[in-house]
């Protein structure tokens, strides 16, 4: 089975639907590549992607240690570079709820952050800046 389905609607705006759930993504180019900047940006979702892996993964590793991550936000900065155009840096700042975390959980965290699939696979010259905040 296919992971998602796109259909390109015009104007420079996409549909993506996720083939299990049927939940909708729609993307726009953004303001500075020609594009209205209504909603994310392909190049939007890609660096978004690096937090919602590294929160799934943390969230992981805190119900296998036995220790709560609910509520951390991740506010990601993503950083352009011109020719070729592409994504050049992702700034992710952690941010978790007051919680006296131990050092050695604070250890799990960081390591399953730094280890999950997209931070795997995104190209080696993005720069990853990543900062934890407890």
């Amino acid at each position: 089975m296919a992971t998602s389905k796109i259909t390109y609607n015009g104007g420079l705006r996409t549909t993506s639907v996720h083939e299990r759930s049927g939940n909708e993504i729609i993307t726009d180019a953004p303001i500075d590549n020609k594009g209205k900047g209504e909603a994310f940006s392909p190049t939007d979702l890609l660096a978004t992607s690096l937090g919602n892996c590294m929160l799934t993964i943390v969230g992981i590793a805190a119900a296998e240690h036995g220790f709560n991550i609910d509520g951390t936000t991740c506010e990601i900065t993503k950083i352009m570079a011109e020719g070729p155009r592409r994504v050049s840096e992702i700034i992710a700042n952690l941010q978790f709820p007051e919680n006296s975390y131990s050092d050695k959980v604070k250890l799990i965290i960081e390591r399953s952050a730094n280890t999950c699939p997209v931070f795997y696979s995104l190209h080696p010259d993005i720069k990853k800046t990543i900062t934890f905040n407890y």
